[in-house]
């Protein structure tokens, strides 16, 4: 892979892991919602992803270059992460007997939405610590890059 390859591979995943924490948030905000526009308790959101498939613009555009230019181009082989959909989770929340609660079912039961905090937390600390993994990983690509061009120079 190269330095390149690798950089957009790591911004990938920054991207896809910048998108589970705003749907994390948004779980979060929603933890105590019991109802929604539709009259429904807030179902918790999850991001799933996929390999990326194809390469990006930049990376085609080197790759053709490469080839024009006599470079033996054997294609990347890591081409990065995408979010391949945001999905409702379907469980039930919690049922609360709460009789004055404007929206109690006649037994006076209220679901709660299905958000448990806890477990919301726990995947906001794994997609910042995917995050920074990414930085580093991106960083350290940048010094390669950085050194092998002081060498190429002397």
């Amino acid at each position: 892979m190269s330095f390149f390859g690798a950089i957009n591979t790591s911004a990938s995943g920054l991207t896809a892991q910048r998108l589970r924490i705003d749907v994390i948030s948004e779980n979060l905000a929603n933890a105590s919602t019991t109802r929604t526009a539709d009259g429904t308790p807030y179902k918790r959101n999850i991001v799933l992803f996929q390999e990326r498939e194809g390469a990006s613009l930049f990376e085609a555009h080197l790759a053709s270059n490469m080839r024009s230019s006599g470079v033996n181009h054997r294609g990347y082989a890591g081409k990065g992460v995408r979010v391949s959909q945001i999905v409702k989770d379907q469980r039930p929340g919690a049922l609360v007997y709460d009789p004055a609660h404007p929206d109690a079912d006649e037994e006076g039961y209220v679901e709660q939405a299905n958000v448990n905090t806890v477990e919301e937390m726990v995947n906001l600390i794994s997609a910042s610590r995917s995050y920074e993994a990414n930085i580093t990983a991106i960083t350290t690509a940048k010094q390669m890059l950085s050194k092998t061009l002081e060498i190429a120079a002397r």
